[in-house]
């Protein structure tokens, strides 16, 4: 089957309109960090300040995102997100009102805490889409195994694609008004769609909440997908500060968003050709390859020195990101009891958030020391650490496909 068929027969199940809101609330998170980094550097004059925020906005989201999957595990996706998206959307706000009143000289550790504050209650709707498809996918009597696979091919594509539009609408938007503006404008965007994100119809088709689920435990190999989301996290994180260097020290502050942004071009087309890979291409081994490519194809960073230099780089170095982070998941989900799959999906999620928050605060500090260039460096760190995990690992997760826990019964 082509990838446009596959894809067709997907879309299908839930209707355009579910796939349109799931991809429109998963975008605040996606501008929420590199609108913390623009408009803290921009009010303090500090990259560090900037970074850290952006870095704060990141980290705690990280912690709070696999608390709150567990919580979904529990008590369902619907309670969880209504939350989330309503004091979500109310700290985005908060920060640009401190911001607003903040004054140059005095101490920015604050606006840090409230960019964490936010971070907090922002959803990772990608990962609760993806929890979502199996039943889905159950429900429709077609091949179950063929269609989760278009489903993380997709979910992998759109998250790499919000991570395209959210830097570039946020690039847009601070550069015709403000930074204040693109945060405001990602807090309306989170309490309309996310709001409807969690009262769409397709959150009533998860398995009823187990009240055991406690004593069903996440497999020990799962962290071998943990720490690779958490280097691939720290690729965003590094280039999204270089980027930033870069266009300010070459007069184009707000072109930050949109050079961000070209990592994902490359990464959303091939993402979305991920589903055509033959069956028989373990995933183990698919991550191994792609995530090598990775390392090979962050090197020439080091060499960039404009940013039309930046440009090709980006692009060819985005073929890589999305194949890595959809496998990431599909392997995830093929070795985690469905009892724990919230949880499991939030703790990839927040190890990319995690990972993000490491590179923009390292590349930040560096860019404070030296530009751009040792900025870049922590990306190539983050792309060979990638492979490494991966190469290293590759055993134990072919071993925990074939031991996996019985799928438990669902409704």
């Amino acid at each position: 089957m082509s990838p446009l068929s596959s894809y067709r027969n997907l879309f299908s199940l839930t209707g355009a309109i579910y796939v349109i809101i799931a991809f429109l609330a998963r975008l605040p998170l996606a501008m929420s960090q590199i609108g913390a980094l623009l408009l803290v550097s921009a009010v303090t004059g500090s990259y560090g300040a900037g970074g850290a925020a952006a870095g704060a906005t990141a980290v705690v989201n990280a912690v709070a995102s696999p608390l709150a999957g567990a919580l979904t595990d529990r008590v369902g996706q619907r309670r969880v997100l209504l939350v989330q998206s309503v004091v979500g959307a109310a700290g985005l706000i908060w920060l640009v009102l401190a911001a607003a009143s903040y004054t140059s000289g005095e101490a920015w550790w604050p606006l840090v805490l409230i960019a964490g504050a936010s971070g907090a209650f922002l959803p990772q709707v990608g990962t609760m889409a993806r929890v979502r498809w199996r039943p889905i996918a159950r429900r429709s009597g077609r091949a179950e195994q063929r269609m989760v696979d278009a489903a993380f091919s997709y979910e992998g594509a759109a998250d790499e694609a919000s991570f395209v539009l959210g830097p570039a609408l946020v690039g847009v938007v601070a550069a015709i008004l403000n930074p204040s503006a693109a945060l405001i404008t990602a807090g309306v965007l989170l309490g309309v769609f996310g709001l409807w994100f969690a009262l769409h119809p397709t959150a009533t088709v998860v398995p009823k909440p187990d009240r055991s689920v406690a004593a069903v435990r996440l497999p020990a190999v799962l962290f071998v997908l943990v720490f690779a989301q958490l280097t691939i996290g720290m690729i965003f994180g590094s280039v999204q500060a270089g980027a930033s260097v870069l266009a300010t020290e070459a007069g184009e502050p707000g072109l930050t968003g949109l050079l961000h942004a070209l990592l994902g071009i490359g990464s959303v087309t091939a993402g979305l050709a991920v589903v055509a890979v033959p069956e028989a291409f373990r995933y183990e081994n698919r991550l191994r390859l792609f995530t090598v490519a990775l390392a090979v194809l962050s090197l020439p960073l080091l060499l960039v020195s404009s940013i039309g230099g930046l440009v090709p780089v980006l692009v060819v170095l985005g073929l890589a990101v999305a194949p890595s982070m959809i496998t990431t998941f599909t392997l995830a989900e093929r070795i985690s009891p469905p009892s724990r799959l919230g949880a499991a999906m939030t703790l990839l999620a927040a190890a990319t958030g995690l990972g993000y928050a490491i590179g923009s605060s390292a590349a930040g500090r560096l860019a404070d020391w030296g530009g751009y260039t040792p900025a870049f460096a922590v990306t190539i760190v983050g792309a060979s650490s990638a492979a490494i995990i991966s190469l290293a690992g590759a055993r134990a997760l072919r071993r925990a496909q074939s031991t996996r826990l019985p799928r438990e019964a669902t409704s």
